[in-house]
């Protein structure tokens, strides 16, 4: 992916809407949107703006959360 879009160059079309897919499928799997602006050479701006115009549902900030573990969860019971 990266390979194929020039740093900074403008991404419109078929190129942008494939590259908006392929974000969003790295995103929906765990990627952090820093992880993917580093991996396709753009700007976070740029990826969040991607992922937002996909429609997207962001995560909060520090990533995925974790549910309480059965034993917090029974000890504070």
């Amino acid at each position: 992916m990266a390979e194929t879009l020039k740093k900074g160059s403008r991404v419109t079309g078929a190129a942008r809407e494939k590259l908006a897919a392929d974000l969003k499928k790295k995103y929906d799997s765990g990627a952090s949107i820093r992880a993917l602006a580093e991996e396709t050479g753009r700007s976070y701006g740029f990826v969040h703006r991607m992922l937002s115009e996909s429609g997207v549902i962001l995560r909060g900030r520090g990533g995925a959360t974790r549910g309480k573990s059965k034993v917090a969860a029974t000890a504070g019971s």
